[in-house]
Parts: C-alpha cells; sequence; structure tokens
C-alpha cells in the first residue's frame, strides 16, 4: 500500500487508514483482531480512533492488539480528544484539562508512551482557541505525542489555528468523498496554504458509494439501524443519488468495484494525504484492500468532478 506524506511534514501514513470507530460497537474484538492483521499485511500502517470511540473501547481493543497482531513501532497511532459520550451523551471541551485527561486514558488504553498523531477532535467555541492550542504544543514537549493537528475545523478555524500554533498542525480530519465536496471551498486551499495534510473521513459517502443502497436498505447496513440511519439518509435521495449513479456507471464501464473508484478520485485530489476507511467487518475490509487505487482515467475523472461538483 502507498505511503503518503502528511502535508508538508516528514509523517508518513498509508494511503488508506484503518477507522476504529465501530469497535467494541459494531466490531467484536476477534473481528477487530481479524481487521488489524488483514489491514497490516495489505501494507496498511496508519491506524485512527478517538477517546470517544464506544466510551474508550475502541482505544482499548486496539491496545490489546498492539504488540500482538502487530509490533507498536510498525504502525502509525492516531487518536482524538476533546469529545467525551457518556450514558448516551455527547460532550465537546477542548479545554487543556479535557484534552491532556483524554490524551492520559488513551496512552493508558493503548498501552503506548506516545501517539504518533493527536488531535483536537473538533472546534470549541466555548474555550479559547489558545488554550486547545497549548494543550497540543504541551503533548508535543513532553514527548507524549510525535505530530499534532485538529479535527472538522473549516478553513478559516484551520487558518487561524496554524497561525496561532507553534507547533506544526500537520492533520485535519475531515470529511470528504464525491458526495462530500464542501471542503473544497475552504478547508483544502486553507490546508495547501498552512502545509496541513487532510485525513478524509466516510470517503465512501457513509457506505453509499459502494453500491449496496442502490434500491434497497440492507437490514445489516446503518441504514437500517435506528441510531446510525440518520447518518447514511441525507446521501439516500437527490442529488447524491444521481452522483452514486453516475459513480455506478462510471465503474461498470471501467470493470472496477465502485468503492475502488471512490476511493481512487478522492485520493488523486491535491492535498488528501489518506482516506480513513471505517469498515465493521473482516469482509468489508477485504473488499476495500482488494481496490486497485490506481488513477481513473481523465475522461471518467472529467464526468465525476462534473456531474458532483459543488
Amino acid at each position: 500500500m502507498e505511503q503518503r506524506f502528511m502535508g508538508t511534514s516528514g509523517l508518513r501514513v498509508s494511503a488508506l487508514t484503518l477507522g476504529t470507530m465501530s469497535w467494541g460497537k459494531e466490531t467484536d474484538a476477534e473481528a477487530a483482531r481479524t481487521q488489524l492483521r488483514d489491514f497490516v499485511d495489505a501494507g496498511g500502517t496508519s491506524l485512527d480512533t478517538a477517546v470517544s470511540y464506544v466510551e474508550g473501547r475502541s482505544e482499548a481493543i486496539l491496545g490489546e492488539l498492539i504488540g500482538d497482531v502487530v509490533p507498536r513501532s510498525d504502525v502509525v497511532l492516531i487518536s482524538k480528544a476533546g469529545i467525551s459520550h457518556r450514558n448516551g451523551k455527547s460532550m465537546v471541551d477542548t479545554s487543556r484539562r479535557a484534552m491532556l485527561a483524554g490524551l492520559d486514558a488513551s496512552l493508558a488504553r493503548l498501552g503506548t508512551d506516545h501517539l504518533d498523531l493527536w488531535l483536537a477532535h473538533i472546534w470549541d467555541d466555548n474555550v479559547p482557541l489558545e488554550e486547545t492550542l497549548g494543550a497540543l504544543e504541551y503533548a508535543v514537549s513532553s514527548g507524549r505525542v510525535r505530530y499534532a493537528g485538529v479535527s472538522n475545523y473549516n478553513g478559516w478555524q484551520l487558518a487561524r489555528a496554524a497561525t496561532l500554533s507553534d507547533t506544526a498542525l500537520v492533520a485535519n480530519q475531515v470529511e470528504y468523498s464525491l458526495l462530500a465536496r464542501t471542503v473544497e471551498k475552504d478547508v483544502v486551499p486553507a490546508a495547501e496554504h498552512v502545509g496541513t495534510g487532510l485525513l478524509c473521513w466516510a470517503p465512501l459517502g457513509r457506505g453509499v458509494l459502494s453500491g449496496k443502497y442502490r434500491g434497497q436498505i440492507p437490514s445489516d447496513s446503518r441504514g437500517a439501524s435506528a441510531t446510525m440511519g440518520s447518518y447514511v439518509e441525507k446521501y439516500l435521495e437527490g442529488r447524491p443519488a444521481s452522483i452514486t449513479e453516475a459513480l455506478l456507471t462510471a465503474a461498470k464501464g471501467l470493470g472496477r468495484p465502485p468503492l475502488d473508484v471512490a476511493l481512487s478520485w478522492l485520493l488523486d485530489h491535491h492535498g488528501v494525504s489518506a482516506a480513513v476507511i471505517g469498515p465493521r467487518s473482516p469482509e468489508q475490509l477485504n473488499e476495500i484492500l482488494k481496490s486497485s487505487l490506481a488513477p481513473l482515467p481523465e475522461p471518467i475523472l472529467s464526468v465525476l468532478n462534473e456531474v458532483s461538483a459543488l
């Protein structure tokens, strides 16, 4: 698997980064073990988690596997702090106290003395930006974090943070796919200007670009879930559905799976360092790992760009 630099930094990540948001909930420990083994065997190196994922269970499962399935030194560990989920409630807090407490908890669960990349999970209007950045800077200067970044920052937020931070912000994790190109308005130009790489979550349009929702909502899918249905619903009708149809037509003409075409389209875009995939099962991961990720022919690329343009 291709290894890419994160922005203008020296940090290398695999073009596909394994997201673990479902670990501990939709993905049990044994399935997680299989996923990690298959991902590493395919050349994957970067692993994404967060202190908030399943109230820390995602990190705990990953920590149990690091050193067993794969040596710690062979992977790039990415985690995030600033959002917490407890008893079904979500709370945003990027204060110095909350951020550093989250970092301590992450390191303990992951069984490591440092993270390769640590992100402020979200912008917080209630906390001065300088305070959040101070927590990132302290984590790097203390050696517990190698590189720092942010997540879900829009263009002006990223530019402001990069201007104020004494530590280079090497990554911004944002939603980006054929069905979600809003980041091209301001985030992509801002990231290019300050040298920040993009870690793209939901690169398959929350699963819709795989084609599995065409004409139906599979009973075992997130779209059919009472808790996750709304996460997928916005991409099932109207213009997103037309974009998906264009992708499926292109994939058929190329003789490639739709998810391969969708990922190839994204990874070919300037500023994208990695696509964060979030398979719930080993079978879903293996379908993704079969992707060639080869550049798309110019006529196909042009059509997809036109039909999905902002």
